[in-house]
Protein backbone atom coordinates (compact mmCIF):
# COMPACT_ATOMS: atom_id res chain seq x y z
CA UNK A 1 0.00 0.00 0.00
CA UNK A 2 1.50 3.58 -0.78
CA UNK A 3 1.71 6.20 1.53
CA UNK A 4 -1.38 7.75 1.00
CA UNK A 5 -3.15 4.46 1.70
CA UNK A 6 -1.42 3.76 4.84
CA UNK A 7 -2.77 7.85 5.77
CA UNK A 8 -6.67 6.93 4.45
CA UNK A 9 -6.22 3.55 6.57
CA UNK A 10 -4.85 5.19 9.53
CA UNK A 11 -8.03 7.75 10.01
CA UNK A 12 -10.05 5.61 8.89
CA UNK A 13 -9.00 3.36 12.29
CA UNK A 14 -10.13 6.69 14.01
CA UNK A 15 -13.26 6.45 13.63
CA UNK A 16 -13.77 2.83 15.02
CA UNK A 17 -12.16 3.61 18.52
CA UNK A 18 -15.11 2.53 19.91
CA UNK A 19 -13.46 -1.40 19.04
CA UNK A 20 -10.24 -0.34 20.70
CA UNK A 21 -12.60 1.15 23.72
CA UNK A 22 -14.57 -2.35 23.83
CA UNK A 23 -10.90 -4.60 24.13
CA UNK A 24 -9.92 -2.24 26.68
CA UNK A 25 -12.69 -2.41 29.03
CA UNK A 26 -12.95 -6.27 28.35
CA UNK A 27 -9.59 -6.99 29.32
CA UNK A 28 -9.57 -4.68 32.03
CA UNK A 29 -13.16 -5.08 33.61
CA UNK A 30 -13.99 -8.66 33.40
CA UNK A 31 -11.47 -9.90 35.93
CA UNK A 32 -12.94 -7.44 38.66
CA UNK A 33 -16.76 -7.08 37.57
CA UNK A 34 -17.26 -10.37 40.36
CA UNK A 35 -14.76 -9.35 42.95
CA UNK A 36 -15.04 -5.46 43.10
CA UNK A 37 -17.95 -2.71 44.24
CA UNK A 38 -19.83 -0.67 41.76
CA UNK A 39 -17.53 2.51 42.78
CA UNK A 40 -14.45 0.49 41.97
CA UNK A 41 -15.25 -0.69 38.80
CA UNK A 42 -16.38 2.71 37.28
CA UNK A 43 -13.33 3.90 38.65
CA UNK A 44 -11.18 1.28 36.75
CA UNK A 45 -12.65 1.85 33.76
CA UNK A 46 -12.48 5.70 33.45
CA UNK A 47 -8.27 4.68 34.04
CA UNK A 48 -5.66 4.38 31.55
CA UNK A 49 -4.96 0.82 30.81
CA UNK A 50 -2.68 -0.64 33.03
CA UNK A 51 0.64 -2.07 32.21
CA UNK A 52 0.08 -5.45 34.58
CA UNK A 53 0.44 -9.09 32.58
CA UNK A 54 -2.55 -8.90 31.18
CA UNK A 55 -2.43 -5.89 29.22
CA UNK A 56 1.53 -5.43 28.78
CA UNK A 57 2.50 -3.99 25.38
CA UNK A 58 -1.82 -3.36 24.15
CA UNK A 59 -1.12 0.56 25.61
CA UNK A 60 1.93 0.81 22.58
CA UNK A 61 0.23 1.02 19.20
CA UNK A 62 3.69 -0.32 17.86
CA UNK A 63 4.59 -2.68 20.06
CA UNK A 64 4.10 -6.62 19.10
CA UNK A 65 0.36 -8.05 19.00
CA UNK A 66 -1.52 -9.73 21.47
CA UNK A 67 -0.03 -13.57 22.07
CA UNK A 68 0.34 -16.24 24.60
CA UNK A 69 3.13 -14.63 25.75
CA UNK A 70 2.37 -11.25 26.30
CA UNK A 71 -1.25 -11.40 27.32
CA UNK A 72 -2.84 -14.01 30.37
CA UNK A 73 -4.36 -17.22 29.68
CA UNK A 74 -7.40 -15.34 30.99
CA UNK A 75 -8.18 -13.96 27.64
CA UNK A 76 -7.98 -17.42 26.06
CA UNK A 77 -9.84 -18.99 28.59
CA UNK A 78 -12.02 -15.82 28.66
CA UNK A 79 -12.86 -17.16 24.73
CA UNK A 80 -13.46 -20.48 25.16
CA UNK A 81 -16.03 -19.37 27.92
CA UNK A 82 -17.85 -16.90 25.31
CA UNK A 83 -17.84 -19.63 22.60
CA UNK A 84 -19.78 -22.19 25.09
CA UNK A 85 -21.99 -19.38 25.82
CA UNK A 86 -22.56 -18.33 22.42
CA UNK A 87 -23.51 -22.26 21.10
CA UNK A 88 -25.83 -21.96 23.62
CA UNK A 89 -27.73 -18.87 23.28
CA UNK A 90 -26.49 -18.80 18.96
CA UNK A 91 -29.39 -15.93 18.56
CA UNK A 92 -28.31 -13.78 21.52
CA UNK A 93 -26.61 -10.81 20.15
CA UNK A 94 -25.09 -9.47 22.97
CA UNK A 95 -22.72 -12.39 23.71
CA UNK A 96 -22.15 -12.91 20.06
CA UNK A 97 -21.40 -9.12 19.83
CA UNK A 98 -19.13 -9.61 22.85
CA UNK A 99 -17.42 -13.20 21.26
CA UNK A 100 -16.78 -11.35 18.45
CA UNK A 101 -15.07 -8.53 19.97
CA UNK A 102 -12.97 -10.56 22.50
CA UNK A 103 -12.08 -12.49 18.83
CA UNK A 104 -11.18 -9.64 17.55
CA UNK A 105 -8.78 -8.43 20.26
CA UNK A 106 -7.15 -11.64 20.09
CA UNK A 107 -6.08 -11.19 16.24
CA UNK A 108 -8.79 -13.63 14.85
CA UNK A 109 -10.54 -11.44 12.23
CA UNK A 110 -11.77 -14.38 10.23
CA UNK A 111 -13.42 -15.85 13.02
CA UNK A 112 -14.62 -12.63 14.66
CA UNK A 113 -16.42 -11.44 10.78
CA UNK A 114 -18.52 -15.33 11.26
CA UNK A 115 -20.20 -13.73 14.83
CA UNK A 116 -20.78 -10.61 13.32
CA UNK A 117 -22.13 -11.41 10.57
CA UNK A 118 -24.43 -13.73 12.37
CA UNK A 119 -25.58 -10.56 14.36
CA UNK A 120 -26.09 -8.66 11.05
CA UNK A 121 -28.71 -11.74 10.27
CA UNK A 122 -30.37 -11.46 13.40
CA UNK A 123 -30.68 -7.42 12.87
CA UNK A 124 -29.28 -6.14 9.14
CA UNK A 125 -29.51 -2.59 10.67
CA UNK A 126 -27.09 -2.82 13.93
CA UNK A 127 -25.03 0.18 12.53
CA UNK A 128 -21.85 -0.63 15.18
CA UNK A 129 -21.46 -3.81 13.03
CA UNK A 130 -21.24 -2.68 10.14
CA UNK A 131 -18.83 -0.27 10.45
CA UNK A 132 -16.79 -2.80 12.41
CA UNK A 133 -16.94 -5.26 9.57
CA UNK A 134 -15.79 -2.19 7.45
CA UNK A 135 -13.00 -1.25 9.19
CA UNK A 136 -11.70 -5.50 9.76
CA UNK A 137 -11.69 -5.85 5.98
CA UNK A 138 -10.58 -2.30 5.15
CA UNK A 139 -7.68 -3.81 7.30
CA UNK A 140 -7.34 -7.31 5.22
CA UNK A 141 -7.18 -4.93 2.26
CA UNK A 142 -10.36 -5.93 0.85
CA UNK A 143 -12.07 -2.75 -0.40
CA UNK A 144 -14.65 -3.44 -2.37
CA UNK A 145 -16.11 -5.19 0.57
CA UNK A 146 -15.54 -2.03 3.17
CA UNK A 147 -16.90 0.42 0.60
CA UNK A 148 -20.41 -2.46 0.27
CA UNK A 149 -21.04 -2.66 4.14
CA UNK A 150 -20.17 1.47 4.53
CA UNK A 151 -22.60 1.81 1.71
CA UNK A 152 -25.47 0.46 3.83
CA UNK A 153 -24.39 2.31 6.73
CA UNK A 154 -25.18 5.55 4.40
CA UNK A 155 -28.50 3.73 2.86
CA UNK A 156 -29.79 2.86 6.68
CA UNK A 157 -28.70 6.73 7.88
CA UNK A 158 -27.82 8.95 5.07
CA UNK A 159 -26.41 11.72 7.39
CA UNK A 160 -23.71 9.91 8.68
CA UNK A 161 -20.95 11.95 8.47
CA UNK A 162 -18.33 9.40 9.69
CA UNK A 163 -19.75 6.47 7.36
CA UNK A 164 -19.61 9.48 4.41
CA UNK A 165 -15.76 9.98 5.42
CA UNK A 166 -14.89 6.59 5.82
CA UNK A 167 -16.09 6.13 2.12
CA UNK A 168 -13.98 9.02 0.83
CA UNK A 169 -11.59 6.87 2.20
CA UNK A 170 -12.25 3.43 0.79
CA UNK A 171 -12.10 5.46 -2.50
CA UNK A 172 -8.71 6.76 -2.00
CA UNK A 173 -6.99 3.59 -0.91
CA UNK A 174 -8.70 2.29 -3.73
CA UNK A 175 -6.76 5.54 -5.51
CA UNK A 176 -10.00 6.93 -6.39
CA UNK A 177 -8.76 10.21 -5.45
CA UNK A 178 -11.29 12.34 -7.70
CA UNK A 179 -14.32 10.41 -5.93
CA UNK A 180 -12.38 11.03 -2.23
CA UNK A 181 -11.78 14.69 -3.06
CA UNK A 182 -15.92 14.58 -4.27
CA UNK A 183 -17.09 12.57 -0.90
CA UNK A 184 -14.57 15.20 1.76
CA UNK A 185 -15.62 18.37 -0.14
CA UNK A 186 -19.34 17.07 -0.21
CA UNK A 187 -18.60 16.84 4.50
CA UNK A 188 -16.74 20.00 4.56
CA UNK A 189 -20.30 21.69 2.94
CA UNK A 190 -22.86 20.12 4.69
CA UNK A 191 -21.35 18.89 8.21
CA UNK A 192 -18.84 22.05 8.87
CA UNK A 193 -17.48 22.17 12.23
CA UNK A 194 -17.80 18.02 12.71
CA UNK A 195 -15.01 15.64 13.59
CA UNK A 196 -15.91 14.49 10.19
CA UNK A 197 -14.87 18.12 8.86
CA UNK A 198 -11.91 18.27 10.28
CA UNK A 199 -10.98 14.96 9.15
CA UNK A 200 -12.00 15.45 5.67
CA UNK A 201 -10.05 18.50 5.25
CA UNK A 202 -6.82 16.84 6.71
CA UNK A 203 -7.24 14.40 4.47
CA UNK A 204 -7.61 16.34 1.46
CA UNK A 205 -4.48 18.22 2.39
CA UNK A 206 -2.75 14.86 1.84
CA UNK A 207 -4.70 13.73 -1.03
Amino acid sequence: MDFLGGIMKFKLAYVYATLVVIIMVMLVTTIIDKKAPTTVKNDIRNKELPNDEVHKGLDNPGSVPPNKQNVSSFVFEQLEELKKEVEKNPNDTLKLREYADFLAAAHRPDKAITYYEKILKIDPKKKEILFTLSFIYNNKGDFEKAENLTNKIIRIDPKDSQALYNLGAINASKGNKIKAREIWERILNEYPGSSSAELAKSALANL
